[in-house]
């Protein structure tokens, strides 16, 4: 008696299905796919859900019509998705008289089945990624035209008006949506790794950090870079160049059925050595496709290998608190004997 699963994660239903409203539910059986959801989106589904699945109201009669002609005992739930409420709502549907049914948790599953992309979805990732580069090299000029203004007839823009300047115009070079909140922050905030910005204003001699990504076609990019807005210091080069560095090292060594933790290391071990180990307190990179975070992960806590064409991010960084950081980030494709940068952005400082 095969079980039946429950998908209920919106990536995941996407992948499998290509639906993408707010509520819907997948229904898996032996036999047939089935897209349960509501009146607002029944004509919706029915138009751009995949061939062979089948578009039904989310009800209770419906759910537990399915069931009944599956006849399973056992059914397999998304448990790092359902929060108690829903998986209680769930759980009630599922209550037929004289049936007894068993939850299995199957996270990660599909997940897992993500991390290789087709070519199809390379494609949108890659077109994905052009239409970030677009949106920074103009507000890189922005920035560099700001600073060398010497009329100064408007302010300098702050680093909330830059990341909202990002969304306008990832929606005007063709992206949906932004595929996270835009990180830009200066000078002494760049050592905040994940910054939220404020109303700070650029000044001249500014160190600047722009961590962003766009949405395509629901395929995610994801970039950092830094701009100076003056000669850096001794100390920013030191620190710009050992990033690089580790970063490039990483690049150029990640192959398909490496472990994450190994590919980690590629890059963290030249910035430990340098006694900054302390001043790098997060993941090297992580896998990238319909969320801008998924499966691999780039952590010494993560075992499990990379896939040939999965696509990661790889993002060292040193962060001195209270006076600046340096994060670079690309997105890559892992192959088999090597990796291909997808991210066409110079680096050399």
């Amino acid at each position: 008696m095969p079980n039946l699963k429950i998908i209920t994660d919106k990536s995941n239903i996407k992948y499998l299905s290509n639906f993408t409203g707010s509520n819907g539910i997948l229904l898996i059986t032996s036999q047939k796919t089935y897209l349960l959801t509501d009146f607002r989106y029944i004509e919706r589904a029915k138009k751009s859900v995949k061939n062979g699945i089948q578009v039904i109201e989310l009800n209770k009669e419906n759910w537990q019509e399915i069931l009944k002609k599956e006849n399973t005992k056992i059914i397999e739930i998304e448990e790092d998705n359902l929060t108690i409420s829903r998986f209680k709502k769930i759980k009630k549907l599922c209550q037929i008289k004289n049936h007894k049914i068993k939850f299995q948790n199957i996270s990660g599953q599909i997940e897992s089945q993500r991390e290789i992309k087709s070519s199809e979805e390379i494609k949108l990732i890659t077109k994905s990624q052009r239409i970030n580069e677009k949106v920074f090299l103009v507000i890189k000029k922005l920035i560099q035209n700001c600073i060398s203004d010497k009329s100064r007839k408007q302010q300098l823009p702050t680093e909330i008006e830059l990341a909202w300047k990002i969304r306008e115009l990832g929606y005007q070079f063709g992206a949906e949506e932004v595929s996270f909140d835009p990180i830009v922050a200066f000078g002494k905030h760049t050592s905040i790794p994940h910054h939220n910005p404020d109303k700070t204003r650029l000044k001249k001699g500014d160190i600047v950090m722009i961590d962003m990504g766009m949405k395509y076609k629901g395929f995610c990019s994801d970039m950092t870079r830094m701009v100076f807005t003056a000669p850096p210091t001794k100390l920013q080069k030191e620190i710009y160049e050992l990033v690089l560095n580790a970063q490039e090292n990483g690049i150029r060594n990640i192959i398909a059925e490496m472990t994450g933790s190994k590919a980690d290391k590629l890059s963290r071990d030249m910035i430990v050595k340098k006694d900054y180990s302390k001043n790098y307190g997060h993941s090297g990179g992580h896998g990238i496709g319909l969320d801008v975070h998924e499966q691999p992960s780039l952590s010494d806590k993560y075992k499990g290998t990379i896939k040939e064409n999965s696509i990661i991010t790889v993002e060292p960084g040193i962060y001195l608190a209270g006076n600046f950081g340096v994060r670079i980030e690309d997105m890559i494709l892992v192959k088999k004997n090597k990796s291909i940068n997808l991210t066409k952005i110079p680096k050399n400082l």
